[in-house]
């Protein structure tokens, strides 16, 4: 078995600094919110895997059946050597991926968990003794400096993701991408689809409240991490369809008058009976939307693949 690497961009305590100042940011505006990639704790996480086998949800269905059908095309397409992926979690989309590209040297997963990029590392150098793996501990979102590694890259950032953030975050995200690629590179970019409200919403407000449990979970790393004493309780889960913005919210509703404190930052916190604290946007996507964003950032998008029953696409972009 090979060995991987592991560089560290982010200071030790860059996870612990970011949560404070986005609680504080969020919790002491009007509306109030919290980012969504605080909901994802070992427990988070789990949850979210439970959300993904449940019949409301579709998009990892979806994708995966996008990927298992197209992963020789974009093999075909990107002639990729290296294959980078932002968000990479625990790598077990990218599988799919791995398999399909003959060429491939190197596979850079790019996370702020570096638990999680260890594990992945050592499950895939298992199956996969002679890949090269360097993994990046670091924020997605922020501009990167990769390892020099064989091109082309292949740079993926699967799953939908990218809704989750806002449309000024959306520009600067994929122009930091654009910035990465040179001649030959790719994006491989995952979305999910604007399609018939009822469809998206019973996939964010499933009828077991699996969903509630993960939207609420990011009260109990608040309260963990920073001593507050939110109670799940009283909070009832709502996700809501936006056409204008074209995206879900997800929002937490106080069920009373409330009093929240936050030792940690010496903050206290008020909540009417009603209010509602935005969790996550989820942005849905048309194919001209997607073209008009990747053409905003300097990319030019080359192939779109949806699966069977046109939920999700899967598009791939190369620089102008």
């Amino acid at each position: 078995m090979s060995p991987y690497e592991l560089t560290r961009t982010l200071p030790e305590d860059a996870t612990d600094a970011a949560l404070r100042a986005d609680v504080l940011h969020g919790l002491t505006q009007s509306p109030k919110s919290l980012p969504p990639k605080w909901f994802y704790d070992a427990r988070g996480s789990e949850i979210f895997e439970e959300i993904t086998a449940l019949d409301e949800y579709y998009p990892t269905r979806a994708e995966r059946e996008i990927l298992l059908a197209r992963a020789p095309g974009i093999a075909a397409a990107t002639g990729a050597r290296t294959l980078v992926e932002l968000g990479s979690g625990s790598s077990e989309k990218t599988r799919h991926l791995l398999d399909a590209l003959p060429l491939l040297h190197s596979y850079v997963p790019v996370d702020v968990s570096g638990s999680a990029l260890t594990g992945a590392a050592d499950t895939l150098l298992a199956e996969r003794p002679d890949l090269h793996v360097h993994a990046l501990i670091a924020d997605f979102t922020k501009e990167l400096v990769l390892p020099d590694t064989p091109g082309p890259r292949l740079v993926a950032f699967l799953g939908g993701t990218i809704g989750n953030l806002l449309p000024d975050e959306r520009a600067g995200f994929l122009a930091s991408v654009r910035a990465m690629l040179v001649p030959g590179d790719a994006l491989l970019l995952g979305t999910d689809l604007v399609k018939e409200e009822s469809v998206l919403v019973r996939a964010y407000d499933d009828a077991s409240g699996v969903t509630a449990a993960f939207n609420k979970n990011v009260l109990a790393v608040v309260d963990r991490e920073l001593g507050a004493d939110f109670d799940p309780a009283d909070f009832d889960h709502v996700a809501l369809w936006d056409s204008g913005q074209r995206w879900i919210e997800m929002r937490l509703r106080a069920r009373r008058d409330l009093t929240v404190k936050i030792p940690e930052l010496d903050l206290v916190v008020t909540f009417e009976a009603g209010e509602e604290m935005r969790t996550e946007v989820s942005a849905k996507f048309t194919q001209a939307t997607v073209r008009s964003e990747l053409a905003g950032a300097g990319m030019e998008l080359a192939h779109w693949w949806t699966d069977e029953a046109g939920r999700f696409a899967l598009s791939l972009a190369t620089a102008v």
